[in-house]
């Protein structure tokens, strides 16, 4: 079984920034992707951010050019780096460690809230 912790979330001024964290535990053999979604009041919960094991990522368009997703194999831990950060940047931000392969392999972490003020 895989647990995953996430980190690093709070409140911040517009323009600011944050970077979060989320670190995996267990056997994550047939992982080959991680992710962070976001899920504001209200709305559903979308992607923000994706990395592939061969590394290539992909981010929502609200986002990019801003925040910047990467990893570190040895620490089994994804990060997302968030600058200038706006208002609407607010929601809880969700890490996600699964296979494009494997459909029973998908773990979610607990959330992590990110407020943005104005």
């Amino acid at each position: 079984q895989v647990q995953l912790v996430e980190s690093g979330g709070g409140l911040v001024q517009a323009g600011g920034s944050l970077r979060l964290s989320c670190a995996a535990s267990g056997s994550i053999f047939s992982i080959n992707a991680m992710g962070w979604y976001r899920q504001a009041p209200g709305k559903q919960r979308e992607l923000v951010a994706d990395i592939r094991s061969g590394g290539s990522t992909n981010y929502a368009d609200s986002v990019k050019g801003r925040f910047t997703i990467s990893r570190d194999n040895a620490k089994n831990t994804v990060y997302l780096q968030m600058n200038s950060l706006k208002p609407e940047d607010t929601a809880v931000y969700y890490c996600r460690f699964y296979s494009d392969y494997f459909k029973s392999s998908d773990y979610w972490g607990q959330g992590t809230q990110v407020t943005v003020s104005s």
